[in-house]
């Protein structure tokens, strides 16, 4: 179900992104000729009104088409008064906006949902989730991609309740995770709950590497790599504890959600920016410390980490408001960039030389293509595994 879910709502997350500049612009009288789904050549199409709409080939955005939002286009003198570049500067705002506040807007309800149907991630006194006996995942393959993980292999599902490891009783996920990773290469014999039947399965347990952890810092060598050790590996994730909150709380929960996405959106748009010729190198020479700190992950990698509906309602909430954060970012041709020539029309009295944009546009778009095919190509050849 989490993976119908996943890919519904990237469809909806766009659609309702252009249809928001869409009934915007057709509010304020401005003329939209064309809205789709995707690019490159057209699937489907209708045309009703003065508008077409459709689906094009390609399926990694879509687009709402203002006559006037481009300054080079030519227009027709008899419907100049009818473009977005004519309008004032606060209808030129609202339209322009409208899209990045959508993500803002949906995300608050996805996380409403969360929080009403599940209640609100419990926390210890250091403020970490707290894991439950209960499998939220269940990996399909071993980190390396190259056998089928030892949960799967055993018949373990999501919602299965671990109770017991070699016939001794289970107290917490941590516990777990320690006698996993002192038996790899070894097979234990797992108990669970499922469905109100107690069953065990001998469990033959892989190999993976993970990073060397002293206290709360991560290891590094002298020339500053992760340090790495071998430790077993069961390939299965837990559900998180939860606490039920009045609707104050889902307020408070939702807004502190938001706010601490939008800081983690930030960091990481910044870390990938920054990060950007190191990601290249890795992607091609295989840097594995370079990915586990900055990696982008495309629709692919979505589908493919989607898991439980709470799970995958709150991956969804969280990358709507990534992707709300990076319309804002005010370079040509992201909406933020949109703004920002607005906001210096109005300030300036004159529109700027968008001449001088292009080169800023042709520079954002080759960062946003090879990011998107970098993210691709890892989700294929290099999934994230649990």
């Amino acid at each position: 179900m989490g993976t119908a879910v996943m890919i519904i709502g990237i469809v909806l997350m766009i659609v309702i992104h252009e249809g928001a500049h869409f009934v915007a612009a057709k509010a304020f009288g401005m003329k939209a000729t064309e809205a789709f789904f995707g690019f490159g050549p057209r699937i489907w199409s209708m045309t009703r009104g003065e508008t077409e709409y459709g689906v094009k080939a390609i399926p990694l955005g879509g687009y709402v088409r203002i006559i006037g939002m481009n300054p080079l286009e030519e227009i027709d003198p008899d419907e100049e008064a009818r473009t977005y570049r004519t309008a004032v500067f606060w209808k030129k705002s609202i339209v322009v906006l409208a899209g990045i506040f959508s993500h803002f807007v949906v995300a608050a309800i996805l996380l409403t949902v969360v929080f009403v149907t599940w209640g609100a991630v419990a926390t210890d006194d250091a403020g970490q989730p707290i894991p439950t006996l209960t499998l939220s995942v269940v990996a399909a393959t071993t980190p390396d991609g190259d056998a089928v993980s030892p949960a799967s292999t055993a018949g373990f599902m999501a919602g299965d309740h671990l109770e017991t490891y070699d016939g001794m009783p289970i107290a917490t996920w941590d516990e777990f995770v320690d006698l996993v990773r002192a038996d790899g290469g070894q097979t234990a014999v797992i108990g669970f709950e499922r469905d109100g039947e107690q069953i065990q399965a001998a469990t033959h347990l892989a190999y993976t590497e993970v990073p060397v952890v002293v206290g709360d810092e991560i290891v590094r060598d002298q020339d500053g790599k992760i340090v790495y050790e071998k430790a077993g590996y069961f390939g299965a994730a837990p559900e998180v504890a939860r606490e039920k909150i009045g609707p104050t709380g889902v307020v408070t929960h939702v807004f502190s959600g938001i706010g601490t996405a939008v800081g983690q959106s930030v960091q990481g748009l910044w870390q990938m920016i920054v990060g950007f010729p190191k990601l290249i190198a890795s992607v091609f020479g295989g840097n594995q410390d370079v990915l586990d700190e900055v990696r982008p992950i495309s629709p692919i990698g979505l589908v493919r980490l989607a898991g439980p509906l709470e799970s995958t309602l709150m991956m969804l909430a969280l990358v709507n408001v990534f992707v709300g954060v990076l319309n804002f970012i005010p370079l040509y041709p992201l909406d933020g960039g949109h703004f920002a020539v607005a906001l210096y029309e109005k300030i300036r009295g004159r529109a700027p030389d968008v001449t001088k944009l292009m080169p800023v546009a042709a520079a954002v778009i080759i960062f946003l293509v090879a990011v998107g095919l970098m993210g691709v190509y890892l989700d294929i050849f290099k999934p994230i595994q649990l």
